[in-house]
């Protein structure tokens, strides 16, 4: 791994779960983690529910679209999460694999996406708290 870990969030359509997670990370990460999200199968557009979501607590994703998945971003980060994108995700050797069990929230209203949207922070946090251990204090 780099000086600065390189992190993939992948999930199938980039609009909801792995675009709350790179939020997560890049509020919370302040510049210590190189984040990147794509998805197998992206949408058009960014989960509102998801926007609106994060917002609540201060994190805007809206600038935010849904990114292809490539192999180059794969083979470019230390660590990628995949979250319901099954066997579309290219494996390459040195990049560490993970999958975090999540519901989608892709039809659900944002009273539904806050629980997603707390599990995604604290997964994130411990992540955080693995890849960067100087930062787990700080992480709030």
């Amino acid at each position: 791994m780099s000086d600065t870990p390189s992190v993939l969030f992948v999930c199938v359509h980039n609009a909801g779960r792995s675009q709350m997670a790179a939020g997560f990370l890049t509020h919370l990460g302040g510049g210590t983690v190189e984040v990147r999200s794509a998805g197998s199968a992206p949408a058009e557009s960014i989960n509102s529910a998801a926007v609106e979501a994060m917002a609540e607590i201060g994190i805007d994703i809206s600038a935010q679209s849904p990114k292809i998945l490539n192999p180059d971003a794969v083979e470019a980060s230390d660590v990628v999460i995949t979250m319901g994108c099954g066997d579309a995700c290219p494996v390459f050797p040195g990049v560490s694999y993970r999958d975090w069990a999540l519901p989608d929230p892709a039809g659900k209203g944002v009273d539904a996406v806050r629980p997603i949207r707390d599990q995604i922070r604290t997964l994130v946090e411990e992540l955080l708290a693995e890849l960067v251990p100087a930062q787990a204090g700080s992480v709030r």
